[in-house]
C-alpha cells in the first residue's frame, strides 16, 4: 500500500501478538496514550504477549467496539505538532470483546491465565465515589444492583470481581488491576470499588482481594480533544477513512508504581517512569496543569473566548495565568524526584498555547463541582497555611461560581456544564448578593468556606467582577486598572 508522507504504521507483524491485558474503555485517551506506549514497545519488537483485548461495560461501547473491528482494531492517532502534523496507525489491540449486559465474554476473557493484567479508562466520575465523602458510595445504584446479583454483574468491578474469583477458583493467580484515569490516587480508589463492591456480597472474598490483588497508583498525561468532523477529517487527509480517529498534543507522560505480581511490559524502555513517588509527580501535575486550565478556563468562557490557544494569546489571561501559578500555586508544590517545578510549568504553558490542539474552554470549565476541589482547593490551602498570597485563587473560586450564573460578560447564555448545574445556578444567583451561600457547599469547600481570610478574598473577588467584568477584575489583580 502508498503510505502519506509522515503517516508510519506499526513495524511488527501483528499476527503474531498474543494478548496480557484487557483494558476496559475505549475513549480517545486510552488510544493516545497506553496503547501509544505499547506500540513504541512492540515496534522495538519486544512485549509482542501484552497486546490489548478491549472491552467495554456501556452500551454505547457497542459503537466503538463496531467502529475498530472494522479497520482490524488499527487506530489512528494524530499529534498535534504546530510544526506539522503527524499521525500513526496504533497496533497494539488485537480484538475487542462483545458488549453484554452482563459481561460475560469480558469476565471469561479476564480469567484467562494469559491475561495478566486489567486496565481501566472509565472517566473521572465512573468510579462511584461520593462527592461529600470523597470514598467509594457502597449505596450507589449501579452499586446496590451488582452486589444483588454478582454472578450477572452490570460495572466493569463487578465483572472484575467475577474473573478474579474464577481465577482464584482454577488455582490461577490473581491480575493486576491498573486504573489508567485522571483522578488522585487512582489505584486507592481502584482498590476501594472493587473491594468496597465485594464486600457487599462476599465479605471473605474481600478480604482475598484485599490480600492478592495489586492496584497500582499512575499519573497519566496527554491532552486529547473529543473527534468530531474536524478529526475525521484530518484523518482523511493521510488517506484514512477512520470513524473514530484520535487527535493528542506531542507531549505525553506516564508514572505508574512498579507494582506488578503477575509481570508486566517493560514499557520504561519507551519513556513511562516507574517510581514509588508517584504522589510527587500527581500533585505536581494535578496542581500546575489541571490547576492552570481552571485558571485560564473560567476568565477566557465569561470573555467569549472558545478556545484555550486563543485565551494564551489574550495578554490579560495569560499574565494572570502567570502570576497565579508563579506566585500562588507552584511555591507550594512538594519536591518531584528528577524534576524542576519551574520548568515544568513553562512546558505546561507551552502546551496551552499550542493552537493544533485546539481544546475548547467549554471543556475545561466542565465539571467544576468535581474538579475545583482536587485542582485548585489543594493549592489555596498550602498558601493560606503559609500566611501567602490567595487573592488569584479566590478571584479563579469567584470565577467558577460566576460561571455558574449561566451567561457570559457580553450576556450570552452558558448552557449547562456540570452534573449538578441546577443547583450551581441557583446558588451563584444568590451568592452575587450573599457570597457565603456559595462557600457553604461543604462536599466542595468544606472548612474552606468558613476560613475568614479566604470568605473575605472570594467575597472581594466576586463583587468586583459584577461590578466591572471580567476584564477589569483581571486588571484589578494585575495591578493594570486605570
Amino acid at each position: 500500500m502508498t503510505v502519506a508522507p509522515n503517516l508510519s504504521l506499526p513495524a511488527y507483524d501483528r499476527s503474531r501478538l498474543t494478548p496480557g491485558i484487557v483494558h476496559i474503555g475505549l475513549g480517545n485517551f486510552h488510544r493516545a496514550h497506553m496503547a501509544v506506549y505499547l506500540d513504541d514497545l512492540f515496534n522495538l519488537g519486544e512485549g509482542h504477549d501484552w497486546a490489548i483485548l478491549g472491552a467495554g461495560v456501556r452500551a454505547g461501547d457497542a459503537r466503538m467496539r463496531e467502529a475498530m473491528l472494522s479497520q482490524d482494531c488499527l487506530s489512528t492517532v494524530i499529534e498535534l505538532d504546530p510544526s506539522g502534523r503527524r499521525a500513526r496507525r496504533v497496533g497494539a489491540m488485537v480484538d475487542f470483546l462483545p458488549v453484554e449486559p452482563d459481561n460475560r465474554s469480558l469476565i471469561a476473557a479476564m480469567a484467562r491465565p494469559e491475561i495478566r493484567i486489567v486496565s481501566l479508562t472509565v472517566t473521572e466520575g465512573g468510579y462511584f465515589i461520593d462527592a461529600a465523602t470523597g470514598r467509594f458510595d457502597p449505596d450507589a445504584p449501579e452499586i446496590r444492583q451488582d452486589a444483588a446479583r454478582p454472578g450477572h454483574p452490570a460495572t466493569a468491578f463487578g465483572a472484575i470481581i467475577a474473573a478474579l474469583k474464577a481465577r482464584r477458583d482454577a488455582g490461577l493467580a490473581a491480575f493486576t488491576v491498573m486504573s489508567c484515569d485522571n483522578l488522585p490516587g487512582n489505584g486507592t480508589v481502584t482498590r476501594e470499588a472493587v473491594v468496597g463492591l465485594a464486600r457487599l456480597s462476599d465479605p471473605a472474598f474481600a478480604d482475598w482481594i484485599e490480600a492478592h490483588v495489586a492496584f497500582p497508583n499512575g499519573m497519566v498525561d496527554r491532552i486529547t480533544p473529543a473527534t468530531g468532523p474536524r478529526e475525521r477529517g484530518m484523518a482523511q487527509d493521510f488517506g484514512l477513512d477512520d470513524p473514530v480517529p484520535v487527535t493528542c498534543e506531542p507531549f505525553r507522560q506516564w508514572v505508574v508504581e512498579d507494582t506488578f505480581p503477575a509481570g508486566r511490559p517493560a514499557l520504561e524502555k519507551v519513556g513511562v517512569t516507574f517510581t514509588p513517588h508517584v504522589h510527587a509527580f500527581e500533585a505536581m501535575k494535578i496542581r500546575i496543569l489541571n490547576g492552570g486550565h481552571a485558571t485560564i478556563a473560567y476568565p477566557a468562557a465569561l470573555m467569549d473566548i472558545e478556545f484555550v490557544h486563543e485565551a494564551m494569546a489574550d495578554p490579560l489571561v495569560s499574565a494572570f495565568l502567570d502570576k497565579v501559578e508563579t506566585e500562588e500555586i507552584v511555591p507550594y508544590v512538594p519536591p518531584v524526584p528528577g524534576t524542576d517545578i519551574s520548568s515544568y510549568y513553562r512546558t505546561v504553558r507551552g502546551r496551552f498555547s499550542n493552537p493544533e490542539v485546539a481544546d475548547t474552554t467549554r471543556r475545561l470549565c466542565l465539571d467544576g463541582s468535581n474538579r475545583q476541589p482536587k485542582f485548585i482547593l489543594p493549592s489555596l490551602r498550602d498558601a493560606l497555611a503559609a500566611g501567602g498570597s490567595i487573592d488569584g485563587l479566590a478571584l479563579v473560586s469567584a470565577l467558577w461560581c460566576r460561571y455558574c450564573h449561566g451567561e457570559t460578560d457580553s450576556g450570552a447564555p452558558i448552557a449547562p456544564n456540570d452534573p449538578s448545574w441546577t443547583k450551581l445556578t441557583d446558588l451563584a444567583k444568590a451568592a452575587r448578593d450573599r457570597p457565603d451561600a456559595w462557600l457553604g457547599m461543604a462536599a466542595i469547600y468544606g472548612d474552606l468556606g468558613r476560613d475568614e481570610t479566604f470568605a473575605k478574598a472570594f467575597a472581594r473577588a466576586l463583587d468586583q467582577v459584577w461590578a466591572g467584568g471580567v476584564r477589569t477584575s483581571l486588571e484589578r489583580y494585575l495591578g493594570q486598572a486605570r
